[in-house]
């Protein structure tokens, strides 16, 4: 169920052993502003293991070669 303005967030979702999915309304850029063309999509997943030949787009590589149980957890407040 959607409430108030969360049908306009980004989500980023860190899977155990794989990618991270991005769902919502998002655009993503290189590192000279140059946007990759979606086609449409509000949904991705982007690689965390670097064996993806799509990168930086997830296609599956990791399968077997990357272990990492994602678990949240409160970051240290930050330093000013």
């Amino acid at each position: 169920m959607v409430k108030g303005n969360d049908m306009n967030k980004t989500k980023l979702t860190v899977n155990s052993n794989g990618s991270v999915k991005v769902e919502g309304d998002f655009e993503i850029v290189d590192m000279q502003g140059n946007v990759y063309g979606l086609q449409g999509r509000t949904v991705v997943s982007l690689c965390r293991c670097g064996h993806s030949a799509n990168k930086p787009f997830c296609d599956g590589a990791h399968k077997g070669k990357f272990d990492h149980e994602a678990t949240a957890f409160e970051l240290p407040p930050r330093k000013v």
